[in-house]
């Protein structure tokens, strides 16, 4: 049995594949997308215990992806990542925060970090239903 579901919103190939083995992995039921306006496509018609999602995404960024899960689907725990933190002066990560992203993690993401941010909104998701 799956420990909880994870889905993850990244264009970057290669991340979303890595993401996607170490939680696997780890015994979580993964799923993805490389795009913003199919993540929230999917997670609206089946809803994860958490997002991951990229900021910085075309067709859809996880903002977006944020503000829509926000006033939609407000149980589902959201990691926000970035490659890139700064937008000019915008800190990325920090508007995401405030938005309603429950964790941010710069990437590149080490493994362990990722394992334990989710462990612990699964964990806190499990504990508010």
């Amino acid at each position: 049995m799956a420990r909880g579901s994870v889905f993850v919103a990244d264009d970057d190939s290669d991340g979303l594949a890595s993401a996607r083995a170490v939680l696997s992995a780890a015994g979580y039921a993964v799923d993805g997308a490389n795009c913003g306006r199919r993540a929230l496509e999917r997670i609206m018609a089946n809803p994860p215990h958490v997002l991951i999602t990229e900021i910085l995404m075309p067709d859809g960024d996880g903002i977006e992806l944020i503000n829509a899960l926000r006033h939609g689907r407000r149980g589902i725990r959201i990691i926000a990542v970035a490659k890139r933190r700064f937008l000019g002066r915008l800190d990325l990560l920090d508007l995401a925060s405030k938005l309603g992203a429950d964790a941010t993690l710069q990437k590149p993401l080490e493994a362990g970090m990722l394992l334990a941010t989710v462990a612990s909104l699964v964990g806190s998701e499990a504990l508010s239903a």
